[in-house]
């Protein structure tokens, strides 16, 4: 049997997960973790001291940039304020409510028979679900397990530590295109987004996250490029959506504040809508090819500007934080 698939069993795989996360944090110096973690996987040195590759870039960022601002735009709950605070309201998939846990959940104050369950701090953790067949036990052990877990501990991703875990209820996004619904990811540094990694197939039927799909990387022309990352190419053409500048402008607005963000979109049928805002893509484990262009993707976090940015905690205030650039 496969312990993922049973409900004892996960809860069981996600309760040893994190005590083993928790426990490694607080044994191990992170930086030996990233170094060695990095070398386990693909037989490489991962120089965070003097960053030239994508990954490395990331993994200084994780450990040496921190905004107050990132905690807000992961969690998928308060991003959603970010957004409208961006001008962007129109962007947002249509929301029913957020909730604690599944057992709050009050289905009669949803409109539709279909809705999307989704946590706010972790990716994946999200289903598609039916009021006919709705089994709140079920569901709640599920994500009672997914609430419990914290972001941080996998990969030091610092935006999440602080992450107030909540289930959100949102409209179930269909799409008249065969292929699926496509996710769009827009890589932009400093503001200004320079590639475009397109998932196809990254959702399976029941909402939950697909772990075999094609990635296609393409330049802000659509151009598809001869970079690779993790995935392989979808074996059949893709055709540029009509309205790919205003997504562009999208991604540039809602990227400004960062030095490197992935500002994730779809488009259904010519609607654009926001998906999420992600700092450290792959959590800084990407295989990316060819290795000219892992350095050319790297040198486009531009670290030197950052370097000095640092976040101060009043000791008689501890939810007060305000950043300090040196440089200015």
């Amino acid at each position: 049997m496969n312990v993922k698939k049973s409900v004892k069993g996960s809860n069981l795989y996600c309760f040893l997960k994190r005590v083993y996360f928790k426990c490694r944090v607080a044994l191990v110096p992170k930086h030996i973790y990233a170094v060695f973690s990095y070398w386990l996987r693909y037989r490489k040195y991962l120089n965070i001291e003097h960053p030239k590759t994508f990954d490395e870039k990331l993994w200084w960022l994780k450990f040496n940039y921190h905004h107050p601002l990132q905690t807000q735009c992961v969690d998928k709950w308060l991003v959603r304020k970010y957004v409208s605070d961006c001008g962007l309201s129109e962007l947002l998939i249509p929301c029913y409510g957020h909730y604690e846990n599944v057992t709050q959940l009050e289905l009669e104050k949803i409109p539709e028979d279909e809705f999307f369950l989704k946590c706010n701090h972790i990716s994946g953790g999200n289903m598609i679900c039916n009021k006919k067949d709705f089994n709140k036990k079920k569901v709640s052990k599920q994500f009672g397990q997914w609430l419990k877990f914290n972001a941080y501990y996998y990969g030091y991703e610092w935006p999440y530590k602080d992450v107030k875990p909540c289930i959100i209820i949102e409209k179930v996004l269909h799409t008249s295109d065969p292929l699926g619904l496509f996710d769009y990811k827009f890589m932009c540094f400093e503001g200004e987004p320079r590639l475009l990694f397109l998932d196809i197939g990254v959702c399976n039927e029941d909402g939950t996250h697909s772990e075999n799909y094609y990635r296609n990387i393409y330049d802000m022309d659509f151009n598809l490029t001869q970079i690779k990352e993790t995935r392989e190419n979808a074996p059949f053409p893709i055709n540029c959506p009509k309205n790919f500048s205003l997504m562009k402008e999208y991604a540039r607005i809602l990227s400004k504040p960062f030095p490197h963000c992935r500002v994730d979109l779809y488009n259904i049928d010519g609607r654009i809508y926001f998906g999420e805002i992600t700092f450290y893509h792959g959590s800084g484990y990407n295989s990316i090819t060819p290795d000219a262009a892992d350095e050319m993707i790297g040198s486009w976090i531009d670290i030197d500007r950052h370097i000095n940015i640092f976040i101060e905690r009043d000791i008689d205030n501890p939810g007060y934080k305000k950043i300090t650039n040196m440089n200015k």
